[in-house]
């Protein structure tokens, strides 16, 4: 490699410290994930300002069809993160030990499941070089984020970012994703756009709009009813969270921050939210569309919802919540019927609408609602304990 542009160059990635012993930690890797879908202008400009205090960069180019994977190749030949002493804490396990049962049954599950990842290849991947590059065939923004997601397990990385590569996320901004996990052992972290003074400013109104929207869905269907901002991708995950969640089977389209904290509530994995500032404007070109995004991402947390009560409230750890629920849900269901009879009669045979039926549509909707809303107040309360 060439070290040209990089003379007196020194990196050093063990005994971080900053300001005032705020941020320490020792033998505690960080890698960043950065997932890439021709950002071939954008995306020298993430890697130029990502913080010293990064172990690794993932760079995950999605099968981009400019000259994204060229660029990143170029950057690493530049030599300017060559010669970095990066020990990995490889997970082992002892054939002969009884104890190491379970762990050869997940390490033959994660096997089984390489067939479902996107097909890639890897650039470079050796302990001297902080920037790794992954091809892979075009997938979604999900499936990179599983693709990166799955190289820092398998490297022991204790703590991975994901950042977008069109420059969206301020690298200034990533000391305070990575603090909650490093130095209070919190599993997962994510930014909040909405809660910053200047979002109704900068943040297109359809956007806004759209991301209100969803963020309300996923708090009913990921359980996690405190957080919102659910769209943003500027998140960092503890490696005890990555190891409980099944990465092959996170969503591979935009859909996938959503997803992922069903699948993590689900992982009783605790989460704390971050301010952050909205960035547009800085040349990105985004590629989601939100018309498009809405119906299937409601629809996929309608899925979620129902998958997370039944396996969290009444097959791994029953909880009265699912059977609120479901009776709620059940007796509106039953109701659509009485309602329409009530409309028919009134407004298509002009008869009058039995008191019966009247009295039953009533009582139903009162249960209804009553019933769902002691379940939403039930998990409001039990996940509680996973804010941290």
């Amino acid at each position: 490699m060439s070290s040209k542009n990089c003379k007196n160059k020194k990196i050093v990635f063990y005994r971080r410290d900053f300001s005032g012993g705020v941020f320490v930690y020792d033998e505690k890797t960080v890698a960043v994930v950065v997932k890439a879908y021709n950002e071939e202008t954008q995306i020298r400009l993430v890697l130029d300002m990502m913080p010293n205090f990064v172990d690794r960069i993932v760079v995950v180019n999605d099968g981009s069809k400019d000259a994204t994977p060229l660029v990143v190749a170029e950057y690493i030949a530049r030599g300017c993160e060559s010669n970095i002493l990066i020990e990995i804490n490889e997970e082992k396990i002892d054939e002969k030990n009884p104890y190491h049962y379970a762990l050869k049954a997940l390490k033959e599950m994660r096997d089984f499941e390489e067939q479902f990842y996107p097909v890639s290849d890897i650039y470079n991947d050796n302990n001297s070089d902080r920037i790794v590059l992954i091809n892979q065939e075009n997938s979604g923004a999900g499936a990179a984020v599983a693709t990166g997601y799955k190289w820092c397990r398998e490297h022991r990385i204790d703590c991975a970012v994901v950042m977008d590569g069109d420059g969206q996320m301020d690298p200034s901004e990533l000391q305070g994703i990575v603090t909650p996990i490093i130095n209070n052992g919190v599993d997962y972290v994510k930014g909040n756009r909405l809660i910053h003074p200047a979002s109704r400013l900068i943040i297109p109104k359809i956007r806004f709009l759209g991301n209100s929207i969803l963020s309300l869905l996923t708090k009913i269907a990921s359980g996690y009813w405190d957080v919102s901002d659910t769209q943003t991708g500027y998140t960092a995950i503890s490696l005890n969270a990555l190891d409980r969640l099944s990465l092959h089977d996170i969503y591979r389209s935009y859909g996938y921050p959503n997803d992922i904290l069903v699948k993590l509530n689900m992982a009783y994995c605790t989460i704390r939210e971050v301010p952050i500032k909205p960035v547009y404007r800085i040349g990105e070109q985004s590629k989601m569309k939100i018309g498009r995004l809405i119906p299937r991402v409601s629809w996929l947390l309608l899925k979620s919802f129902f998958k997370r009560i039944f396996w969290k409230y009444l097959v791994r750890d029953f909880h009265p919540l699912s059977l609120f629920y479901f009776v709620g849900l059940a007796l509106g269901i039953w109701n659509i019927y009485f309602f329409g009879r009530i409309i028919t009669n009134l407004f298509i045979r002009g008869t009058p609408v039995p008191q019966g039926v009247y009295m039953i549509f009533v009582l139903f909707s009162l249960f209804s609602f009553q019933s769902i809303g002691f379940a939403m107040w039930m998990d409001i309360h039990d996940n509680q304990r996973l804010y941290k």
